[in-house]
């Protein structure tokens, strides 16, 4: 069997081998197996079923890490790469799972979660399949590093070595066309060392799908990088390359963002709604797998809405809000990222008759303003990455809120937030939804109802 390559592992001092049979996929995408001492051992690049050749890079009492160093045996679930870079880049940490083997792989880690740190009896979920496994990403974001003797590195993190930078042109098979042919544009236009780009030694380059093209927003933290001159040619890139509509600066501790070039009036469409493009404000990466999360949500909310008092809490860009007010929803929203509040505005509507639905934004950390918007029938939390703040379960307790729905990105910060509400809270609904296919990423949605109050009634 041919080896995997590692990029400069001959570099690396010499390190312990051992055989081992890949027995699962964590939630980062390692396949996991024992050693021959018994010890867990986490290895990128394998799947369920493979027999492989490992060296041991990170040695602890209970488990270790390891490369793979030889595919002795591939396990029934292994399917070649499809993407060319796999073997050095980071990203997609399953791609190399059949498709049907990644929902399941997903679902096992849902269910894990819930049962191991949530306590809650569950069975693995369905993960709904994505519309498509590639060319789904509506917002990318490339590392780009400025070399001391010239030139520049643009892409992602390596996958053994994430200090090192993978040199990404056209190959990353995840963006959006338009996404994708933007950046090999700009890739080929913004000159030796990128000096028409703003300056800086390391940037985050973040491209963003919107009406009629893509909006790239610049992040660095090299100083100023803003001032007196130093902002490179963003007016000549975006006046060069078709479909460059807008070049922004992203958000600093000292200033706000600042549009270089190109339009302010940037949209983009959700659920038929035109949303303000911003430098930050969330909206799901994924089109079309985001439809299918929301119309699962509104039909857990009951059909139609009418009257129901809804918080919708880390609102984004206001997309769940502004469609329940449509359906007749009495809706507060609440958001940290000026941004996002911004664009969730843009959507604020007040009741044209009674019965009609209404939608406004509280700016501000949701564990700071959530109790200013409740009573309500409905909480939808939809938090970043790390999950609830610790005092939002006690607030929504204390509130008695008869449902909540948890959209959450991250499994175990769901289970963690979900032993935090308590037994008080049932869990009758478990769904999840396969938004990064290629990824270990999924997305998870759970209904919560109070055992000791009555069941909402909605409204037809």
């Amino acid at each position: 069997m041919r080896r995997p390559r590692h990029p400069r592992r001959s570099k690396r001092p010499q390190t312990e081998a051992a055989e081992v049979t890949i027995r699962g996929i964590t939630s980062e995408g390692a396949g996991v197996g024992n050693l021959p001492d018994g010890r867990a051992v986490f290895v990128h690049r394998t799947a369920p079923g493979d027999r492989v050749l490992i060296r041991i890079t990170e040695s602890k009492g209970r488990w270790a890490r390891g490369l793979l160093d030889g595919l002795l045996e591939p396990g029934p679930h292994r399917r070649p790469s499809p993407c060319p870079l796999y073997d050095r880049c980071g990203g997609c940490t399953v791609q190399h799972l059949t498709y049907e083997a990644q929902l399941a792989a997903k679902g096992n880690v849902v269910g894990e979660a819930l049962r191991r740190i949530g306590a809650r009896a569950v069975e693995n979920p369905h993960v709904e399949p994505a519309v498509s496994e590639v060319g789904y990403r509506s917002r990318v974001t490339y590392t780009l590093r400025r070399r001391p003797g010239g030139g520049v590195l643009a892409g992602y993190h390596a996958v053994d070595r994430p200090e090192r930078l993978v040199d990404i042109h056209d190959e990353c098979l995840l963006p959006e066309p338009v996404i994708q042919e933007v950046w090999v544009a700009l890739r080929g236009a913004w000159g030796e060392g990128a000096d028409r780009l703003p300056a800086g030694e390391s940037l985050r380059l973040t491209l963003r799908s919107a009406e009629g093209g893509v909006v790239l927003t610049v992040d660095s933290h090299q100083g100023d990088g803003g001032q007196g001159g130093m902002d490179g040619d963003p007016g000549g890139l975006v006046a060069e390359i078709p479909g460059l509509l807008a070049i922004w600066r992203g958000r600093t501790t000292w200033a706000p963002p600042r549009l270089l070039a190109g339009s302010l009036d940037t949209v983009t469409w959700w659920q038929g709604f035109s949303i303000p493009i911003r430098t930050s404000a969330f909206v799901q990466v994924n089109r079309a797998g985001a439809d299918m999360l929301h119309e699962a949500t509104l039909r857990e909310l009951g059909a139609p809405p009418r009257g129901l008092r809804v918080v919708d809490a880390y609102c984004g860009s206001g997309v769940f809000g502004r469609r329940l007010a449509h359906h007749g929803a009495r809706v507060i929203g609440i958001e940290l990222d000026p941004e996002g509040a911004e664009a969730a505005r843009a959507g604020e509507r007040d009741p044209e008759g009674e019965g009609e639905g209404s939608f406004r934004v509280l700016e501000g950390p949701v564990e700071d303003r959530l109790q200013e918007a409740l009573p309500a029938d409905v909480v939808l939390v939809n938090p970043p990455r790390g999950g609830l703040h610790p005092r939002v379960p006690d607030l929504l307790r204390e509130a008695r809120v008869p449902r909540i729905l948890y959209v959450s990105c991250d499994p175990a910060t769901l289970a963690r937030d979900l032993e935090r509400l308590g037994p008080g809270y049932t869990l009758r609904v478990l769904k999840a939804f396969d938004l990064f296919p290629m990824t270990s990423h999924v997305e998870t949605l759970v209904v919560l109802e109070r055992a000791d109050l009555p069941q909402v009634v909605y409204e037809t």
